[in-house]
């Protein structure tokens, strides 16, 4: 076991839930409590694009006060 009381070289799912922004209320399943989630929106592009695609990024940060299922994710305002 590591310092975390895991199993090294297993998985372990937690919950967690976004709040705020485009993906609200969005539920998901992470693994080792990421800082950070990155969310992407396909943008409709006019115009030739010679291929190249453009994507909306938003960026969502885990709030470190919640310890326990869902762990939550606040949309971060400053991201681009």
């Amino acid at each position: 076991m590591n310092d975390q009381g895991r199993i090294p070289g297993r998985t372990e799912w937690e919950a967690a839930v976004l709040d705020g922004g485009p993906a609200h209320g969005v539920r998901m399943r992470v693994t080792d409590r990421p800082a950070v989630v990155q969310v992407t929106y396909p943008c409709e592009l006019e115009g030739p694009a010679g291929g190249a695609q453009a994507e909306a990024v938003y960026v969502y940060r885990r709030d470190p006060r919640v310890r326990g299922e869902p762990l939550r994710y606040g949309i971060d305002r400053a991201s681009p």
